[in-house]
């Protein structure tokens, strides 16, 4: 990727950032290519108001997704699907040096519903006047900053009156050489967006009434000033057919341990190996319905993170 930020004045920065690896596909909304995450502004309005307007994350909460995709190797289900960059606008307030609270108003999709849906059969699927998202969160500071976390609530609509229910608690513990993070993930979709559910159904059918739930969990340990050592475990969970009865279609499970070592105090350069383990288990009803099987994933990573800075 590459990101470049600055200032236009004192009080308002830029930032843009592309991804290299992604299609530069025009998205038909928004009139960005798909390879355009980042392209905002952030007005700094007083000491605890900054306003932001552009193509922007999501304030989605969560440890999970503070992380870059270097970071993290492999996310969980709902944040390898979620569409993480949109455009709107935002606001964060610090109401004390502890809490700060965030809104934005969002488009919930950067393609036309044309563009997305196509000539997909459903029920009561029809063009909203404004696809939108909107989301809230909260960050907070407890014991002189060994706690934090980060809370939100969101809603978007895809189509029209129906929509997506968003919701995550992230947790973080901080201990001179130990971190542990824990997030919770809930997303109720009466259409569904990530995806999962809806790639077992026929081109011409989408997922209605589905949920997703989620547990991540990661802890790290600096054993000195060279080398970091981490795991990472998660399970995802989805359901078909919530509201009635509530089928279970698919659990995920993923474990990632790795090792850093920084061989160079005074350059940002870090080695890693690490293993990415990931398992999917299927429910009776999905192999009997969607006539798919339980199945296992596993790789073996080495790599080097050097991030360049030119200015």
């Amino acid at each position: 990727a590459l990101r470049i930020s600055g200032k236009f004045h004192k009080k308002i920065n830029y930032n843009f950032r592309n991804r290299f690896n992604r299609t530069s596909d025009l998205q038909s909304l928004d009139q960005l290519a798909s390879n355009i995450e980042l392209a905002y502004m952030n007005i700094k309005a007083s000491p605890t108001l900054d306003l932001f307007i552009g193509k922007m994350p999501a304030f989605y909460g969560g440890y999970e997704y503070e992380f870059s995709p270097m970071k993290v190797l492999e996310y969980n289900d709902i944040y390898n699907n979620v569409l993480a960059f949109v455009t709107g606008v935002g606001v964060t307030y610090k109401t004390s040096v502890n809490n700060q609270f965030g809104i934005q108003v969002l488009n919930s999709r950067t393609l036309l519903y044309e563009d997305l849906y196509g000539e997909v059969a459903a029920e009561n699927i029809e063009e909203p006047i404004w696809p939108v998202a909107l989301v809230g969160n909260w960050r907070g500071s407890f014991f002189e900053g060994k706690l934090k976390t980060i809370y939100s609530l969101s809603y978007s609509n895809e189509v029209k009156n129906r929509g997506t229910y968003f919701f995550t608690l992230g947790h973080k513990y901080q201990n001179r050489s130990l971190t542990v993070m824990y997030d919770f993930q809930y997303s109720y979709e009466q259409i569904d967006t990530k995806g999962i559910i809806n790639n077992l159904l026929d081109e011409n059918q989408i997922a209605e009434d589905v949920l997703y739930i989620e547990n991540w969990l990661r802890a790290e340990y600096d054993f000195n000033s060279s080398f970091k050592g981490l795991i990472t475990l998660m399970t995802s969970t989805a359901y078909d057919n919530f509201k009635t009865n509530k089928n279970q279609v698919r659990t995920s499970y993923g474990v990632i341990p790795t090792l850093y070592y920084s061989p160079f105090k005074n350059l940002d350069l870090q080695l890693f190996f690490s293993y990415i383990g990931r398992y999917f288990e299927y429910s009776n009803y999905a192999k009997e319905k969607f006539n798919v099987y339980s199945y296992n994933k596993n790789e073996a990573r080495i790599g080097i993170i050097a991030p360049v800075d030119l200015l």
